[in-house]
């Protein structure tokens, strides 16, 4: 992890989590994919012994393949994965890797979990907490991709605290990525991509990769297209983990 000074107004609680984890009231379906098939996806994360087990300095390290009852080629991370159709696609597209989906906002969660239960897909382990704390907890290099697609902008100036992009973040991302390994971030907000710009060009463990023409297994998000059909075209990040 680089020993780099944190921006002001960068540095995030831990265990504070901002934005919605309710929306409209969920059909029968979903509520039971949420009793019964959720608890088997989803982890929580592993505890030092001792009294003072609770900061995220004494929990152990987690290697994310141990999440995963067979075993995986690699493992990406998706952080705050909206409805969950980009999780869907990746695990599909790479059956041999295993992904980790983060998001707290429960519709998004039970239309993952549709699609999981929908397509037999055996390979995708859910966090349904802050992000910040797994990207701190995980094991060095121990991620082959991570993506952060359309992140809350939190607009107001007093918000930008809360942005997921952020140094402490991309610190913490860095440690876990392996030399090489893929960041994939994209906005819609002009502000936000301006921000993210600016931190990733600034972070010395980040080197940017040329997203032209877009990766053929980057698809578009419903949520980009409908950005993209109100007039909001989505500006993608595309850089890769720098050799230790």
């Amino acid at each position: 992890m680089s020993s780099a000074t944190i921006r002001a107004g960068d540095r995030q609680p831990q265990r504070r989590l901002y934005g919605r984890r309710r929306g409209r009231a969920l059909r029968a379906g979903q509520r039971a994919l949420i009793e019964t098939l959720l608890p088997e996806l989803r982890f929580a994360l592993p505890q030092s012994d001792g009294p003072q087990s609770d900061g995220p300095e004494n929990r152990m390290p987690l290697d994310p393949r141990s999440l995963f009852r067979d075993p995986v080629g690699d493992v990406w991370l998706e952080i705050g994965f909206g409805g969950g159709e980009h999780v869907a696609f990746q695990a599909e597209t790479y059956p041999d890797c295993g992904i980790i989906g983060c998001e707290v906002f429960e519709p998004g969660i039970a239309r993952l979990l549709s699609d999981i239960a929908g397509r037999g897909l055996g390979n995708v382990r859910l966090f349904i907490d802050d992000a910040r704390m797994l990207v701190a907890a995980l094991a060095p290099q121990s991620l082959g991709r991570a993506f952060i697609l359309f992140p809350d902008p939190w607009p107001k100036e007093r918000h930008k605290k809360r942005r997921i992009v952020a140094r402490e973040t991309l610190d913490h991302l860095a440690a876990a990525l392996r030399d090489g390994a893929e960041l994939r971030v994209a906005t819609d907000d002009p502000d936000y991509a301006q921000w993210i710009d600016e931190r990733l060009e600034a972070h010395p463990d980040f080197a940017r990769l040329d997203a032209t023409p877009r990766p053929a297994d980057w698809p578009p998000t419903r949520y980009e297209q409908k950005a993209a059909a109100q007039g909001r075209a989505a500006r993608l990040f595309f850089y890769r983990r720098r050799p230790r």
